[in-house]
């Protein structure tokens, strides 16, 4: 069973932006470097991502994981990143038997990098690179009451000292990204966010209520609109899973002018 455990999901903002200075997610990167120094330091890190969908999951179990740079048009240094870390074999072979006990196929993968879902966070929060990391994919299905399950197996690894990352976004509507703010995209945005923290930014919020609010998010306030496709919420659903319950730390931040949150458990 897990013990000494953070779970975190975090909003990881726009390609390998926080990384370079860019004001608008200054935010951000002062997040992650509190939760660098905040969290104990884990002996090892599982990453779910928004950047990658798979059937069945896949986890990632190369000794000494390349990088995926999966964005474009950003300049020649976005893509001369390093981020050195160790893998984990054993742990993502323990990972892949506690989600085929219950039920969720599960292959080994040794070919694929880790995404910007990853080392962008991973490089603020840990930039010595010197913790073992893999990385989960999502099912393709994107299915909320599936992944909260695939959050509640998870439970099951028999590890001290883990740090459980999903790396999404609460706000992921890349038109209204680039569009002028104004009040309707702000009235939307943070009522979305409002709701989220209504749900599971809590630590008094009841288990069962969560679970279900989260089944249902597509019920939310400008669920839609504030998440057109819900790629990048789903990490969320995983990791509340794992925690079953309200968050410890919550925190809202602006990136991209538009209101985004963290989320902290320490199980």
């Amino acid at each position: 069973m897990l013990s000494n455990t953070d779970v975190l999901f975090l909003s990881h903002g726009g390609g390998p932006r926080p990384l370079f200075n860019d004001p608008d997610h200054q935010a951000l990167v002062d997040r992650l470097k509190y939760f660098g120094q905040k969290i104990d330091k884990p002996e090892a890190i599982l990453v779910l991502s928004a950047h990658w969908e798979t059937d069945p999951l896949k986890v990632i179990a190369s000794p000494a994981p390349d990088l995926l740079f999966d964005y474009y048009n950003f300049p020649d240094e976005a893509y001369q990143i390093e981020y050195a870390c160790p893998g984990d074999p054993a742990l993502a072979a323990q990972v892949q038997q506690a989600l085929q006990e219950q039920g969720f196929p599960t292959e080994l993968e040794f070919e694929r990098g880790l995404d910007h879902g990853v080392f962008v966070p991973l490089k603020l929060m840990y930039p010595a690179a010197d913790i073992p990391v893999i990385q989960l994919s999502l099912n393709s299905s994107l299915d909320a009451e599936q992944h909260l399950a695939i959050g509640e197996a998870m439970r099951n690894l028999n590890t001290d000292r883990l740090l459980i990352l999903g790396s999404g976004f609460t706000f992921h509507n890349m038109r209204a990204f680039h569009e002028p703010s104004n009040a309707q995209i702000e009235s939307a945005n943070r009522a979305f966010e409002d709701w989220l923290e209504q749900s599971c930014g809590r630590s008094e919020i009841d288990a069962s209520q969560m679970r279900q609010r989260l089944v249902n998010w597509e019920q939310a306030p400008h669920a839609r609109f504030c998440q057109p496709r819900e790629e990048h919420l789903i990490p969320l659903h995983v990791c509340a899973g794992v925690a079953g319950r309200g968050a410890d730390d919550y925190h809202r931040i602006l990136v991209f002018n538009k209101q985004c949150s963290l989320y902290h458990w320490r199980l």
